[in-house]
């Protein structure tokens, strides 16, 4: 760069980062709001489409941080953050302290341990990173992950009592729906943004399943009409938010699929009662969309 002009005229940078890599993303995104309006480049090196410049391999760019700069030089490491710092408004104190003296090497040493803990920082950021998701969102797709983690759980309670026939194949072909559900709520929400309690949830989603299956096929149908009743409402109000923003689009197509899939499993244990709940039957139902709801709040938070 030009010590003469000015940095951001004098600029012309192409910026090398691994977009897979959440840390990286996080201060990429602090450098382009920083960098905007300025001829940078910024280059996703994990992306299917993207290529090495001659003489290197994606590899090693997604190893280490790069920085073509305005001159034609490949920059890496403490070299390329001071080149990049030197030339963004808000950055450009510290490209002047890293140019001091011994720094740079400081700098380097600095990065080199760091590259040796970044698999590790890598693997704690991904398991809290929810930037994915819209915030006030994330304890009601909490509550969706433990929903549909209880869900499985019901299912085998019923197969771990019933053997009546046709209530263990409603029983197996649900259950494979609900544990479509819970694989897509695990690619949404990261390990440790999941709620705390998913053993207790397992435990009460077998028991919501084998109770009712003690007393036989009509009792299970009930409970998972007062279930799925609830859950459509509970997924509705989801996506009606997402709708009402218009942001979103993938999460609300996967929460509209999850909703029409319990829609049908309500109805089709509907279709399959006999007669309407009645006595201790209703009562039973009540208590478990009132459990239901309960448990929601509890899954918000922990």
């Amino acid at each position: 760069m030009n010590s003469n002009s000015d940095p951001a005229a004098a600029c012309e940078a192409r910026v090398f980062f691994d977009g897979a890599c959440p840390l990286c993303v996080r201060e990429i995104a602090a450098y382009r709001r920083s960098g905007e309006g300025l001829p940078i480049e910024w280059v996703d090196v994990s992306l299917p489409t993207a290529t090495a410049p001659p003489g290197f391999d994606l590899a090693r760019m997604k190893r280490r941080f790069h920085v073509t700069a305005a001159d034609g030089r490949m920059l890496s490491g403490a070299q390329a953050f001071a080149y990049l710092w030197d030339s963004l408004p808000g950055w450009r104190l510290l490209g002047r302290l890293a140019r001091l003296p011994g720094v740079l090497m400081l700098l380097e040493a600095m990065y080199r341990g760091f590259l040796v803990f970044r698999p590790w920082m890598q693997a704690v950021a991904r398991a809290v990173d929810v930037s994915h998701l819209p915030g006030p969102l994330v304890g009601d797709l909490r509550s969706d992950h433990a929903g549909e983690t209880g869900a499985v759980w019901i299912y085998r309670g019923i197969l771990a009592v019933s053997r009546d026939p046709a209530l263990r194949a409603f029983a197996k072909h649900h259950m494979s729906t609900e544990q479509s559900h819970l694989e897509a709520m695990n690619r949404l929400l990261p390990s440790l943004k999941r709620s705390k309690l998913l053993v207790p949830w397992r435990i009460a989603g077998f028991m919501t399943g084998a109770i009712p299956a003690l007393f036989g096929p009509r009792a299970v149908y009930a409970t998972i009409e007062a279930v799925e009743t609830f859950v459509d409402r509970h997924y509705q109000a989801q996506i009606d938010w997402l709708a009402a923003r218009g942001s979103h689009s993938d999460l609300l197509a996967t929460l509209r699929e999850c909703q029409a899939d319990e829609c049908l499993h309500r109805d089709q244990a509907g279709a399959a009662l006999t007669r309407p709940a009645t006595g201790f039957l209703r009562v039973w139902c009540a208590a478990v969309g009132r459990g239901s709801a309960l448990a929601v709040v509890f899954a918000r938070r922990l």
